[in-house]
């Protein structure tokens, strides 16, 4: 079913997100998607390239503190915080990755210079930060970063001696958890396909700890000749099943549209490794899908310039 009308989609963390229990709490989060997905669309629509897409809409999702990304990033074991970003270009496999970073506002942007601007795919800790002063990327102060709920997750995952995911509830299962990453994927009017996933990790994660997130086939992946991938999950589960190659490779492999592939990889992430996540896949007509092995996931897309839907 090929379409030269854009499709888009956006997604903001994964679990049973028992922690958003009043509607207040759920309107903002959908609503913050819906704004993203509207922006994309303007620019989609006005024939901005599906990289450009993805770059804009996860800085946009950086910039909002409801997620464990930028400015919203949770804290490491020395209350420190320590993002990774990654993204991919379907037209040729450029991709661009940034680990163990601070005082960015937008890793995914940092991201892209690596993509754009050097001969890497990824930079990581001080040579990414030094690429950064290189490429005149503005740095952002530790406040902007320090929220007193960041802050408040912190200071119980201490208490507790753990690592915490994020929302996470002390007391409660894994499965309550909220996962949290963002991501976009788009496919733009000329077909092309790209995505882009950026997060602050885990709660009180040890000093260096890298996820999922920019890993090339794992968090993030995209080809125009298959689909855009973006993960967001439990990361060490996502790097051992390759989460996002794998899915890639059910549609090169077997066929099938983005809904059969997210569905395959999401039944291969838990009967290898249990894993706990999901995923937002665009396929190569520009077909939505989404899926996910925890109660649920916060995501919005638009499919082939229709209406914008926004769910947990």
């Amino acid at each position: 079913m090929p379409t030269d009308r854009f499709s888009l989609m956006v997604h903001g963390g994964a679990g049973a997100l028992d922690n958003v229990k009043d509607d207040r709490t759920a309107v903002r989060y959908l609503e913050s998607l819906r704004i993203v997905l509207e922006h994309g669309r303007a620019i989609l629509s006005r024939g901005a390239s599906a990289i450009e897409a993805v770059e804009t809409c996860a800085s946009l999702l950086e910039d909002d503190p409801l997620f464990n990304a930028g400015c919203g990033s949770v804290l490491n074991e020395l209350g420190r915080v320590e993002m990774d970003a990654g993204i991919m270009d379907g037209r040729d496999l450029a991709a661009g990755a940034v680990a163990g970073i601070s005082n960015i506002a937008n890793p995914v942007q940092l991201a892209r210079l690596v993509m754009d601007g050097s001969e890497h795919v990824m930079l990581i800790g001080e040579g990414a930060m030094r690429f950064a002063e290189h490429c005149k990327v503005p740095f952002a102060p530790d406040h902007y970063f320090l929220t007193p709920e960041r802050i408040a997750q912190l200071d119980q995952a201490r208490l507790k001696h753990r690592i915490m995911l994020d929302h996470d509830e002390a007391d409660e299962l894994a499965e309550s958890q909220k996962y949290g990453t963002i991501g976009a994927v788009a496919r733009d009017v000329t077909g092309n396909l790209a995505a882009a996933t950026s997060t602050g990790g885990v709660v009180n994660k040890r000093l260096g700890r890298v996820g999922d997130t920019p890993i090339i086939g794992a968090g993030v992946y995209a080809d125009n000749e298959t689909c855009a991938v973006s993960a967001t999950g439990f990361g060490e589960d996502f790097m051992r099943t390759v989460i996002a190659k794998t899915i890639a490779d059910v549609l090169d492999f077997k066929g099938g549209d983005a809904h059969s592939a997210a569905d395959e990889g999401m039944s291969y992430l838990k009967r290898k490794v249990a894993g706990r996540g999901g995923v937002i896949v665009i396929d190569r007509d520009g077909r939505c899908a989404a899926g996910f092995t925890t109660k649920r996931m916060i995501h919005g897309w638009i499919a082939h310039g229709g209406e914008t839907v926004c769910r947990f």
